[in-house]
């Protein structure tokens, strides 16, 4: 225990300890400890306090046990640094408060550190707390160092401490310690088979966490409703509609109590697998719908592109006078992002900087990504600049925004700063795609082959379709179709209509028919209901005035009964998005839209803008 490391100094005292005054004294000490378990408030607690310095009362534990429960940080340091020799319940009291109540995780494996020094021997109620906070450390070291300590005093075969250690290791990435750490557990109780299931739900084994499941049943064990939330989220995961239904059945049939995160783990699971009528059911039928309900049912519109749907819920959640969390803003951050809601999207960027969200990473890193699918670079830049940490996904959606703006050259660059910066943070597979898609915008022709080149040898990330279509659109903008034809014969996947669909545009931007015959013949087979692709054929054949052949694939079109999809376009009125679509009758915004719109024609036409008629 020499080695372990000084975590962090105990936080200044400001205050000072509460001088007492004259109060009519109690009647007596089990009055005293009566009224100190009704009190509420830090003043009754101090009058309280004052009136044991005053009758010579020493109940430091009972006192600092309720401080610590209503959460009165200031007050409990205070009395526990007045306490002349505090005794392992003491320093139990403070590690549970900072590792459950507080959150300060380094601070309570310091009052752990302190334990051990003063000579007191840590409890089998030490420990649980103790790998709590280890948990939530970046480093496994301190609950490996923790973990050999209670072995040394015969306390880790302890229930609760097993079911803590489990979510330690699991916490810290080592499935195979908590595995063993569950193997070892004698009698098993719910409890037990909860820890292991969320330790697979942790490390991203969702198949592994409904196989425990199933096991946990067959060993004639009922859920409860942690179990009940951990598998629905494990079946969300897996994305299996058939077998969430199966568990949501049996959480009735079993009589678990529905409560919130029942209730959010059921939408969730039915948002994930896609069944947004089926999660509006559930969330409507909610009598009191709170925080993660409404979490819930807003990010399953987002993630399943119903943005708009995501936008209105999340209008009538603040009309409800629900506040908002972290996580309510990344969902309609992305939402806003989709849609193009800027000012809902500055709305919430005025809130989080109001609540002090702008410091958590999964928020300012959806700020950025919204501002920069708004066209407002500017704003995404100064968001990231201002982050106290990011993670790899926060590089990425800065990399990607910059890319997609055309600014190809400061997406790489900031590719570089990364890697200087951060060299703990790998690029991945979403990195390179924001890196080829720079110098797709840019034109960077020899520097994309250059980093595709690169990604497995040096950076270990094989490339996938999305890959080689950032390359085949990068080559055929550039002219080089030949190249872009060759490259996507040679991959090891089948090209996509993504793929495909860039390299047709060259075909018709460059005029040239010998590829785009190529290309139609395989995209017309991949997609044949996309009336964008007979269009764009028929349009290649019309740079060649090739009109007989123009004119068929217009038939065909007729044919096969694909019409012409309808441009669609949003706009933002009132934190509201509208939509409209090109040939609709002019209603009342609408033709405000379009008189905007002639004026826009007409300062473009100023601007020396002239109509490509060589296709009609």
């Amino acid at each position: 225990m020499k080695n372990l490391p000084i975590l962090l100094s105990f936080p200044p005292f400001q205050a000072q300890m509460f001088k007492p005054k004259a109060f009519v004294p109690l009647s007596s000490p089990a009055h005293l400890l009566s009224l100190l378990k009704q009190s509420k408030t830090l003043e009754s607690i101090k009058q309280i306090h004052s009136q044991m310095l005053v009758s010579s009362l020493h109940f430091q534990n009972h006192l600092l046990c309720k401080l610590v429960d209503l959460k009165f940080f200031s007050y409990s340091f205070l009395l526990f640094s007045q306490i002349p020799s505090p005794n392992d319940f003491s320093f139990n009291i403070m590690i549970r408060g900072l590792s459950t109540s507080w959150k300060s995780y380094a601070l309570a494996l310091k009052f752990y550190l302190r334990l051990l020094q003063s000579g007191e021997s840590p409890s089998k109620f030490t420990y649980p707390f103790v790998f709590i906070a280890a948990a939530n450390l970046p480093s496994a070291y301190h609950g490996l160092s923790a973990h050999s300590s209670a072995i040394q005093r015969g306390l880790d075969l302890d229930l609760n401490t097993q079911h803590s250690l489990i979510t330690m290791y699991a916490r810290c990435g080592d499935l195979k310690s908590a595995w063993k750490v569950f193997d070892g557990i004698a009698e098993r109780d719910v409890v037990s088979w909860n820890a292991m299931i969320s330790g697979c739900m942790k490390m991203g084994f969702a198949m592994q966490a409904l196989e425990l499941f199933w096991r946990m049943r067959r060993e004639g064990f009922d859920m409860n409703g942690m179990t009940a939330a951990s598998i629905l989220a494990a079946c969300g995961e897996v994305g299996d509609l058939k077998l969430g239904q199966e568990v949501a059945a049996l959480v009735e049939e079993s009589g678990v109590e529905m409560n919130s995160f029942i209730w959010s783990a059921l939408i969730d699971m039915y948002g994930k697998c896609g069944n947004l009528e089926e999660a509006r059911r559930v969330f409507d039928e909610i009598s009191k719908q709170d925080l993660p309900v409404w979490n819930a049912m807003i990010t399953g519109y987002s993630q399943n592109g119903l943005s708009n749907e995501s936008i209105k819920l999340f209008n009538a959640m603040r009309a409800a006078n629900v506040e908002p969390d972290k996580m309510t803003l990344v969902g309609v951050l992305s939402a806003c992002g989709a849609t193009g809601a800027l000012e809902l999207g500055r709305w919430v960027d005025d809130f989080s900087l109001r609540r002090g969200l702008h410091q958590n990473v999964y928020v300012g890193t959806a700020l950025i990504d919204m501002h920069a699918k708004c066209g407002n670079v500017d704003r995404a830049i100064t968001i990231f600049t201002s982050m106290p940490s990011r993670n790899i996904v926060s590089w990425n959606a800065m990399i990607s925004g910059l890319a997609f703006h055309g600014r190809g050259r400061e997406a790489i660059s900031l590719f570089t700063r990364m890697r200087n910066e951060e060299p703990t943070l790998r690029p991945n597979d979403v990195t390179f795609i924001g890196v080829l898609t720079a110098c797709v915008h840019a034109g960077l022709v020899q520097e994309g082959r250059d980093w595709f080149s690169l990604m497995k040898p040096k950076f270990g990330v094989v490339p996938k379709i999305e890959h080689y279509s950032c390359m085949v659109d990068l080559l055929a903008r550039a002219g080089n179709l030949e190249e872009a034809w060759d490259l996507m014969e040679k991959m090891p996947e089948r090209p996509d209509a993504v793929m495909l669909g860039a390299l047709l545009c060259a075909c018709r931007s460059f005029r040239n028919v010998e590829i785009g015959e190529r290309v139609m013949s395989r995209i017309l087979m991949l997609e044949p209901l996309n009336s964008g692709n007979y269009v764009i054929s028929s349009k290649i054949y019309a740079c060649s005035k090739r009109w007989d052949d123009s004119a068929r694939m217009r038939g065909l079109m007729r044919e096969r009964g694909v019409s012409k999809t309808p441009g669609c376009s949003w706009i933002e009125v009132d934190n509201e998005v509208h939509e409209f679509h090109a040939g609709e009758g002019l209603q009342a915004i609408s033709t405000e839209i379009h008189q905007i719109t002639e004026i826009l024609i007409d300062e473009m036409m100023i601007h020396g803008y002239n109509p490509n008629i060589s296709l009609v």
